[in-house]
């Protein structure tokens, strides 16, 4: 990119793009229609591509255009959350913790692991749930200070990540009150007739559930699939069909939820993880996450 590329050139064209025009950008930023053109072609100049292109009496982005406004939406959002961030930062000092949720990991278990930070007094906890590959990318952007997922980073010679084993819990299955008894009868071959809840291919237990299915020759009888933890459990819960869950939630299944457990899930387990961009973890509220070293 040229060195004379310029903020103020791109901030010109990104009210140009949503405007939909010269003249209307123009009012917005309340200057000549003329200067506003001008700074936009000097953008185009610096970036050697063509962003806007003329349809009918309007303006139409190119795909080098749209390019440049996604990138120019980040850039300005930003921007724009910056003052109240500076006086966030003055008036109530806080320990930020910015967290990315991985859809496939459970939603009860994810209050456990928060735990060793929640009793910090300054905390300022976010949360974002997000698909795994796109909580990486934005832990590698520093949009995150942490991930918590159902499974470690992948390989990645672009991302220098690194994934904290933070425990293992077994897996059983859990039934609501009107199918405790035909899904305790001859379990577990019973989750052939009594209807079953799965997660998606989302969740990292998935291929275990349908090894294990194999491994005892029970098809079962799937009624529902759900990408969402706390979606599978609700429906659970209300009665449309036994599932499996982390022993480590039983309490919360069992008070919560009102659903007993009806057998194990031998040789299944629900695995946890904190991935960080440091093999060394810095942050102090991560470190607090990770279970003391031996």
């Amino acid at each position: 990119m040229d060195q004379a590329f310029s903020y103020r050139h791109l901030h010109y064209f990104w009210v140009v793009a949503h405007e939909g025009g010269m003249a209307r950008a123009a009012d917005r930023l309340g200057m000549a229609v003329q200067t506003v053109s001008a700074q936009v072609r000097e953008l185009e100049r610096s970036l050697g591509v063509t962003l806007l292109k003329p349809v009918g009496r309007g303006l139409e982005l190119t795909e080098a255009g749209l390019a440049a406004m996604r990138q120019a939406d980040l850039i300005f959002q930003l921007g724009e959350q910056l003052p109240a961030t500076v006086r966030d930062a003055v008036s109530a000092p806080s320990v930020r913790l910015a967290v990315g949720i991985s859809e496939g990991l459970p939603k009860l278990a994810v209050r456990r692991l928060l735990q060793p930070v929640m009793a910090e007094p300054r905390l300022r906890l976010l949360c974002h749930e997000d698909e795994f590959d796109d909580l990486l990318g934005d832990l590698a952007l520093h949009r995150l200070d942490v991930v918590l997922a159902d499974r470690p980073a992948p390989p990645n010679p672009n991302l220098k990540l690194y994934s904290h084993p933070l425990g293992v819990s077994p897996m059983a299955w859990y039934a609501p009150a009107a199918l405790v008894g035909a899904a305790k009868t001859n379990f577990p071959q019973s989750l052939a007739s009594v209807p079953v809840l799965l997660p998606t291919t989302h969740a990292a237990v998935r291929p275990r559930l349908d090894h294990w299915f194999e491994r005892l020759g029970v098809k079962p009888h799937t009624v529902g699939e759900f990408e969402d933890s706390a979606l599978l459990t609700t429906f659970g819960a209300e009665g449309m069909g036994v599932f499996a869950a982390a022993d480590w939630v039983h309490d919360e299944l069992s008070t919560r939820y009102g659903v007993q457990r009806i057998g194990p899930c031998d040789g299944v387990e629900e695995r946890f993880y904190a991935i960080g961009t440091e093999k060394k973890v810095q942050h102090p509220l991560v470190q607090r996450l990770l279970p003391p070293k031996d």
